[in-house]
């Protein structure tokens, strides 16, 4: 689906914003975003099921209600095909994750200039304008008065029935998108890049790489692909719940084992092993770098770290 479906005035996104004025007082469709598609599909904390004590009753929780998200970045977008990756294969899918997957529907915003001045999602094989991931794409217009709607998967026909029947949809002749941005850091990764990072598994660059690294967990909370969770129980008067939540490869006690052994003892061991599951691992299991090169996880490091380099280094290896 290719097609676009017209254009949608940003007076008529105005026009929403003071409708919900209690909500936010700005649609801000350029800059950054606060928090990444994750948190729709994968929350920091969710309840699975739960039990009544005595009555022996389990209740699974119902995540199956229709969710839009809004003004998604492309390399957002793109994250959740990661995501799904994980949680949606055939065999072996996460039941909670697909109720919420398969009620989504996205709309991402192509980028007119670059949100993120650490931003590299070109060189990760995105684009600032790539549809992946997306349901309807919104291109802006030349003159920066509208955007037009561009429908991409069988999902946005719902929600451009709604805005035509609001009348909020206009023909799109006459306002070409403007033409697509090009990241400020590039660098070419080649095909190889797993294979060359993996066979400098024992490299000493890795210990240089982690040294001003704190554990602080900042880079995989901000992160649209990380998925590490932790699964536990809690008893609340008469009911224990099942309950997931996010956990952190690199945490010091994520790895440890029951006996007290630990594989990855040091933030050596850990911050490797993030890097290449990012960059090698993810790429060797399903075809694809799991960084999507949004740059989040460089420019919030309180101590600087940045994946990119890490990258263009295994380009020369």
């Amino acid at each position: 689906m290719t097609t676009n479906a017209g254009i949608i005035q940003k007076e008529s996104l105005d026009a929403a914003r003071d409708v919900l004025q209690d909500t936010f007082t700005v649609i801000d469709l350029r800059n950054e975003t606060l928090y990444t598609p994750k948190e729709a599909l994968l929350p920091r904390s969710e309840t699975l099921f739960s039990l009544e004590l005595g009555a022996g009753e389990i209740t699974a929780e119902d995540y199956s209600a229709k969710t839009i998200l809004f003004g998604v970045k492309p390399c957002d977008a793109r994250s959740i095909l990661n995501l799904d990756c994980v949680f949606m294969e055939d065999d072996n899918k996460d039941a909670v994750y697909e109720q919420r997957r398969e009620a989504l529907t996205v709309i991402s915003v192509a980028c007119t200039e670059i949100p993120y001045p650490a931003c590299f999602c070109d060189s990760m094989g995105g684009s600032p304008t790539g549809t992946e991931g997306a349901d309807i794409m919104l291109h802006e217009t030349a003159d920066g008065e509208a955007y037009i709607v561009m429908p991409v998967t069988e999902k946005s026909e719902a929600v451009i029935s709604i805005w035509e029947k609001a009348n909020l949809l206009s023909p799109a002749t006459g306002a070409p998108a403007k033409r697509t941005p090009s990241c400020i850091f590039q660098f070419d990764k080649p095909e190889s890049l797993p294979a060359k990072l993996i066979q400098a598994f024992d490299d000493p660059a890795w210990a240089r790489f982690s040294e001003a690294c704190i554990g602080c967990g900042t880079c995989s909370y901000i992160c649209p692909t990380c998925y590490c969770f932790d699964i536990d129980s809690e008893i609340r008067k008469n009911t224990a719940e099942e309950f997931r939540c996010w956990d952190c490869c690199m945490f010091s006690d994520y790895s440890r084992m029951a006996g007290g052994h630990n594989p990855r003892p040091t933030k050596k061991e850990r911050l490797r092993n993030r890097y290449l599951h990012k960059l090698a691992y993810f790429d060797e299991r399903y075809g694809k770098t799991l960084c999507v090169g949004c740059g989040r996880c460089i420019s919030k490091c309180p101590a600087g770290l940045d994946i990119a380099l890490v990258a263009e280094w295994g380009t020369l290896l």
